[in-house]
C-alpha cells in the first residue's frame, strides 16, 4: 500500500479543516469549535470519502471539501454525545462541555451541524439532491443510534440482536455513508454506491466490536483509552450482553455480585469480570462475529464494479486499520 500517498490525503484534509471558516464572532460560539477540530482523530471518515472518490476517478481532492461534511459532523456528534455521557477528556484532552459549559456545547454543536450542510453544498448541483437525502438518513439513524444507547443504559438485560441494530445506527453507517458519498461525488452508478455503503457498514460493525474486545483484552499504551472502562462502567458491550446470556450457576452468581457491586476496587473488578469471559469463552465468540462482519464486507468489495487495482488500495488500507494492535 502507498503509505505515502495516505498521508498526504490525510495531510490534505486535516490542512483544509484549519482553512473551514466557522465563524469569529462571538468567540464563545466558535473557539470551541475550533477547538474539538482541532484534537485531530484519524480523520477516517473523510478519508474514506476520498478513497470511494478514488475508485471512478483521479484527483480525489477534488472531492475534499463535500468529504470535510463528515467530519464536521462526525464531530459534532462527538461534542454531544460527551455532553450526554458527562465525558470529562476527548482525544486526552479536556472535553467542550468541562472548557466551557454544557449550553455552549450544544449550541456550537448546532453550528456545526449547519456548517455540515454548508460544505455539502459544494458537491456538484444535479448530485446534491440525493447526497442531501442520504445524508439525512444517515445523521437521522445516528441520532436512533445515541438514544437506543441510552435507553440501554437503564435497562437490565439487552439482546445481541439489539446492541447490534444500535451499533449500526450509531458508528457503522456513518462510515458507510463516507464511502457512499465518495461514489456519489465521482458520478459512480448507484448500485455501486450502495455496494460501498454496505462495505462500510460491515466494516464498522466488526470495528466496533473490535472496540468492544480490545477495551477488556487490549494494551493500554496501544489501545489509546483505559483497558477495563466497559467493565468498571457496567456498559453493555457485546462481551457482557453475551455473557449475561451464557452465565449459569456460580458464574452468573459471581457476575451479578460484580455488576450490583456499588463501591469496589477497579482493578480487582477488572480482573474477575474478565476471569468471566475467559471461562466463558466471551472472547473467541465475539472475535468469531467481528470476523464475519469484516469478511462479509470484502466479499462486497470484491463483487464492486471497479477497477482491481484502484479497489486495493481501499482493501489494504481497511486491512491496516483491522490490524490495529488487538
Amino acid at each position: 500500500m502507498n503509505d505515502n500517498y495516505l498521508r498526504s490525503l490525510v495531510d490534505k484534509i486535516n490542512t483544509a479543516v484549519i482553512q473551514i471558516n466557522f465563524g469569529e464572532d462571538p468567540a464563545e460560539l466558535y473557539d470551541p469549535i475550533r477547538y474539538i477540530m482541532a484534537l485531530g482523530g484519524k480523520r477516517l471518515r473523510p478519508l474514506l470519502t476520498l478513497l470511494g472518490y478514488s475508485l471512478w476517478k483521479d484527483n480525489p481532492e477534488e472531492a475534499i471539501t463535500p468529504a470535510l461534511a463528515i467530519e464536521v459532523f462526525h464531530n459534532f456528534t462527538l461534542m454531544h454525545d460527551d455532553l450526554m455521557d458527562k465525558a470529562p477528556l476527548r482525544r486526552g484532552q479536556i472535553t467542550v462541555h468541562e472548557k466551557w459549559n454544557g449550553n455552549t456545547a450544544i449550541l456550537s454543536g448546532d453550528v456545526m451541524l449547519v456548517k455540515a450542510y454548508d460544505l455539502l453544498l459544494e458537491a456538484p448541483s444535479h448530485q446534491l439532491k440525493i447526497i442531501i437525502q442520504e445524508f439525512n438518513k444517515c445523521a437521522a439513524g445516528v441520532c436512533e443510534g445515541q438514544q437506543l444507547d441510552m435507553n440501554f443504559e437503564n435497562r437490565q438485560l439487552v439482546s445481541q440482536e439489539e446492541y447490534l441494530g444500535m451499533i449500526r445506527l450509531k458508528t457503522a453507517v456513518l462510515i458507510g455513508f463516507s464511502l457512499e458519498l465518495g461514489a456519489l461525488l465521482a458520478g459512480a452508478p448507484a448500485e455501486a454506491g450502495k455496494q460501498l455503503y454496505s462495505f462500510g457498514v460491515n466494516i464498522g460493525l466488526g470495528f466496533q466490536l473490535q472496540d468492544d474486545l480490545l477495551d477488556v483484552y487490549g494494551d493500554k499504551d496501544k489501545f489509546g483509552k483505559q483497558v477495563g472502562g466497559d467493565i468498571i462502567s457496567n456498559k453493555k458491550t457485546f462481551l457482557l450482553i453475551n455473557a449475561l446470556a451464557l452465565a449459569k450457576g456460580d458464574i452468573a452468581s459471581q457476575l451479578d455480585y460484580w455488576l450490583d457491586k456499588e463501591f469496589f476496587n477497579p482493578k480487582e473488578k477488572v480482573a474477575a469480570v474478565t476471569a468471566i469471559y475467559d471461562r466463558l469463552e466471551i472472547r473467541q465468540l465475539t472475535q468469531q462475529k467481528m470476523e464475519e462482519y469484516f469478511q462479509a464486507g470484502f466479499q462486497t468489495l470484491e463483487q464492486l464494479d471497479a477497477s482491481p487495482k484502484r479497489k486495493e488500495l481501499l482493501h489494504q488500507f481497511t486491512e491496516q486499520l483491522i490490524m490495529r494492535d488487538k
